[in-house]
């Protein structure tokens, strides 16, 4: 991981993340600050941000928990803490293969407090 951190704020909930050294995380970086509304799908939450990525050939049909990663179908950015509709078991899978950029600080099931709809404000911490 490299020292670029962020802010993720929705719903009153706070979250801190760590971005990782990838092409498709130098996109999110340089597109910061980003606000959207949120989505939910199972312990997932998604939104569309004004980044266009390719699939990366590392992309992940299953991810850990607290993974934050880019979903190039829906140029959406997707923080993860649990099963989705998708998932075997108790894996952590998303809708599809994503590109994951870095991974949230502490304990991300947090951020099953915030509601479908949410605003989401995702920014740099300097």
């Amino acid at each position: 991981m490299t020292d670029r951190r962020i802010r993720i704020a929705a719903g009153g909930v706070v979250v801190s993340a760590a971005l990782n050294d990838s092409t498709t995380a130098d996109a999110v970086w340089d597109a910061l600050p980003i606000t959207g509304s949120v989505q939910t799908w199972g312990d997932e939450i998604y939104f569309p941000i004004p980044v266009e990525a390719e699939e990366a050939a590392d992309a992940q049909a299953t991810v850990d928990k607290g993974a934050v990663a880019y979903w190039p179908p829906g140029d959406a950015l997707c923080l993860f803490w649990g099963p989705t509709p998708m998932s075997r078991g108790d894996e952590i899978r998303p809708a599809s293969p994503v590109n994951v950029l870095g991974r949230i600080d502490g304990d991300p099931a947090v951020l099953a407090r915030v509601a479908d709809g949410a605003r989401i404000t995702v920014e740099r911490i300097e």
